[in-house]
């Protein structure tokens, strides 16, 4: 005889079944929607974004090195400082180039009096002509007088070979002043005095001269922040010995390191999100992409790897983007060189280009254009005062100096 309980415990292990196979649909439901949720996921958002985290900030480092040889006597900026361009970073000594900055000057000075001599020449040279002019027409009168007495006796044969000598004594005196004054005036000819060969040379050696003394003064190229100062006062510098650099933070970009199999249908102009680990996923940059390398960083690195050799391993190769940031949102959260960031880039948009549509980039700065400018004006005060305004000397133009573009006052000719 069977017992009643365990009679009735027997239906117990299908019900239990029918749960498990609940619950493993239910699994299996859950999978194929995640797995139909990522597939919507990536055929509508996820296919058209690349992204990496082996992205960092690069930017600008103006190196300040000096143009001329000299001694440090002044250090006017230290690291973390900011400085605007134009503002005297380091100063030398400038004794050296001062005094060949003067005895250029007194050459020149000298050169354009004695330019000025030769324009006066030409004014006695025509006198002379003249006085050789009249003493030949006098000479030639007496001669001609004293042939027409001649057959009466009245005047020897010896008096008239002197008048003849007479005649071409004085002929020749005006040849030889005819000739003082051509030559004179080879000197002179088609030029005045402010743009004589002479005065342009003399010119040329005060302009070196004056931007020598004003390459003491080291200016600022950018506006930035100093870093890498090395320079100490008292230290006596060559030209390209690196002094500091300055860092322009307000043009900083990102150069995002992507795998070669990223770069499909990566385009320029398309746009990024990135994130700075400085800030955390809070603070979202935008920005977009500018250029791509010309090489990987393998190919450029200090010594590239010979992949001919035996040992040959594949490696996936990474290639730097160039990725432009947002002035407004980089002014609002400044970024610092070598910062770690982490770059999202839509690539939906493929109109772009890789290679030729990138845009030029130019940096330049013109706080060295004055150099010139200053140095034109000291050239045209020194010859206004020393040409004068004699009867032989030209006129001078509004414009003395060579090729002077000058508009500044003289006052402004020293830079210290």
């Amino acid at each position: 005889m069977s017992d009643p309980q365990q009679t009735a415990a027997a239906p117990a292990p299908k019900q239990s079944n029918g749960k498990r196979r609940r619950l493993m649909t239910l699994i299996v439901l859950v999978i194929i929607i995640a797995a139909v949720a990522y597939g919507l996921y990536y055929f509508l958002i996820a296919r058209f974004h690349e992204s990496t985290d082996d992205a960092y900030v690069n930017g600008n480092v103006v190196q300040i090195t000096p143009q001329v040889v000299g001694t440090v006597i002044s250090v006017n900026a230290d690291d973390t400082q900011t400085v605007k361009v134009g503002d005297p970073l380091v100063t030398l000594d400038p004794a050296d180039s001062k005094i060949a900055l003067d005895q250029a000057e007194a050459n020149l000075a000298q050169t354009v009096r004695q330019v000025r001599t030769f324009f006066v020449n030409n004014n006695q040279y025509e006198a002379q002509i003249a006085l050789r002019r009249s003493d030949l027409s006098r000479a030639q009168d007496d001669l001609k007088r004293r042939m027409q007495v001649a057959q009466t006796g009245a005047v020897s044969q010896e008096e008239i070979s002197h008048a003849r000598d007479a005649v071409r004594g004085a002929q020749a005196a005006l040849d030889a002043a005819e000739q003082e004054l051509a030559s004179n005036r080879s000197l002179t000819a088609n030029t005045t005095i402010a743009d004589h060969p002479n005065v342009l040379a003399a010119a040329a050696k005060v302009r070196d001269s004056y931007i020598n003394y004003a390459r003491n003064t080291l200016p600022a190229p950018v506006t930035g922040y100093v870093a890498k100062r090395s320079v100490q006062v008292g230290q006596r510098v060559s030209p390209g010995n690196p002094l500091m650099a300055i860092v322009p933070l307000n043009a900083v970009w990102v150069d995002a390191n992507f795998k070669e199999v990223q770069l499909k249908h990566m385009r320029i102009g398309q746009p990024v999100e990135l994130t700075a680990d400085l800030y955390g996923s809070s603070v979202v940059y935008h920005g977009k992409v500018i250029g791509f390398s010309a090489g990987t960083g393998s190919a450029f690195s200090l010594l590239p790897a010979q992949n001919a050799t035996g040992n040959w391993i594949k490696v996936v190769q990474r290639l730097p983007v160039r990725i432009e940031l947002d002035p407004k949102e980089l002014q609002d959260h400044p970024l610092r060189i070598g910062l770690s960031m982490n770059v999202d880039v839509t690539i939906k948009n493929e109109e772009g280009g890789q290679l030729g549509n990138a845009q030029n980039t130019v940096y330049q700065t013109n706080v060295f254009d004055n150099y010139g400018a200053q140095a034109d004006q000291e050239i045209a005060r020194i010859i206004q005062q020393n040409a004068g305004t004699g009867a032989g000397a030209p006129a001078q133009s509004s414009s003395s100096a060579p090729r002077g573009k000058a508009t500044k006052s003289a006052s402004a000719a020293k830079l210290m």
